[in-house]
């Protein structure tokens, strides 16, 4: 099959759900599909430069080709126009695309084109069809819902969910397409530089002896900082040892993420707290390694693929049950899990912080779970043959 993978952005600043789609490209191109990611250079919305990559050609990755274009003229909001009409031109070459992200005008314009070129499409949402999502800016969600959404799922072949409640709780406008649930695959590589790990823990000046708690994620409000910050205080008021490394960043809301360090720098925890800022790459790999538990409070998480991640490293989690992969990580005893409530996430990181070997067979089992139920093979296995159907399915 020639496939396309469209999304607005694959940088590294915009976090998990930019990279899957480089995992899944590389594993659909594993069992010989012809795969190009359609994407633009943007790198962030706080005036960063673009991505530093060729454009309006073809960048051979892993078995795939990735085709940056420009962000013009809406650079704010990753639409390409130039990225558009190649679509235009070039869209009868492809049996299917695979659109990632709605209400990003890029991944709108993308998907009428398709539809307007006779190519079948799917939808992944990215959770922005959740009710909760829709009430923020809700009356331009209306408008645009009605212009550009509603018409591109009515025409969708199919939209693609990463989670039985993201699926359960989707806002379809009117329409009924076909959907299906198939998980984020989670790949890590080895680390490059094996000293990475106490190269960080001296550049941070981590304490040595306290179990470092990593919080790997966006800085936003659905991220659980009115739980954790309390819970946090609370336990150093009853003398348990602890670190935590704060480490990701808002792009969209620059903000909310300084309320929160000056939350901290004002409390009791400002000694037991090192941001870190952005983290991607080897960095990343070797925080992970450097951990002793991974912390995501979550609201809400239509997956979890920072928390995925984790678990792949073989680092024990203490999670929200409003992160879908929770139900994985109770079957597996890969972690400790909370109610969204600050007396809930006290008790489990309490018991997480007090059992230092209950962590290391977690943390085992985390491995094991991540690699049974989140292996990329297995899910562009899964995947194929969803595209298979479609493309097949009579006109």
């Amino acid at each position: 099959m020639n496939i396309l993978q469209i999304i607005p952005s694959i940088a590294l600043i915009y976090g998990g759900p930019s990279q899957m789609v480089r995992g899944l490209s590389a594993a659909l191109a594993a069992q010989g599909h012809d795969v190009t990611i359609l994407t633009t250079n943007s790198n962030g919305d706080r005036g960063q430069a673009p991505l530093d990559v060729p454009l309006d050609r073809p960048l051979e990755q892993d078995g795939y080709q990735i085709r940056h274009y420009p962000c013009a003229p809406f650079r704010r909001y990753k639409y390409s126009a130039p990225l558009i009409q190649w679509l235009k031109a070039n869209a009868h070459h492809y049996d299917i695309a695979h659109i990632h992200a709605l209400f990003s005008p890029l991944s709108s314009m993308a998907a009428r084109t398709c539809r307007n070129a006779g190519l079948p499409y799917i939808l992944r949402p990215l959770g922005t069809l959740d009710p909760a999502d829709l009430k923020k800016k809700a009356l331009a969600k209306k408008l645009y819902a009605a212009l550009l959404e509603a018409p591109n799922i009515g025409g969708a072949a199919a939209l693609h969910f990463t989670s039985a409640k993201e699926q359960q709780t989707a806002q379809r406008f009117g329409h009924s397409p076909k959907d299906f649930v198939l998980p984020i695959g989670v790949t890590l590589p080895e680390l490059q530089d094996p000293d990475l790990p106490e190269q960080l823990r001296r550049e941070y000046n981590l304490p040595p002896g306290r179990p470092l708690l990593l919080f790997l994620s966006r800085i936003a409000p659905k991220k659980g900082f009115d739980l954790l910050l309390p819970a946090l205080e609370q336990l150093r008021a009853e003398g348990l040892d602890f670190h935590l490394i704060l480490a990701g960043g808002n792009p969209q809301d620059p903000a909310y993420e300084q309320g929160i360090y000056d939350q901290i720098d004002r409390s009791s925890l400002k000694a037991q707290v090192t941001r870190t800022g952005f983290v991607g790459g080897d960095r990343k790999r070797a925080l992970l390694a450097l951990a002793d538990l991974f912390i995501l409070p979550s609201y809400y998480e239509n997956f979890g693929i920072a928390a995925a991640e984790a678990l792949a490293a073989g680092l024990p989690v203490v999670m929200s049950n409003g992160v879908d992969i929770h139900k994985d990580v109770t079957a597996t005893e890969s972690g400790w899990i909370h109610d969204c409530t600050i007396e809930s996430l006290v008790e489990q990181l309490r018991q997480a912080l007090k059992n230092p070997a209950e962590r290391a067979i977690r943390g085992e089992n985390a491995r094991r779970c991540a690699a049974d139920r989140y292996g990329w093979e297995a899910i562009a296995q899964q995947l194929q043959t969803y595209y298979q159907q479609i493309i097949s399915a009579p006109a």
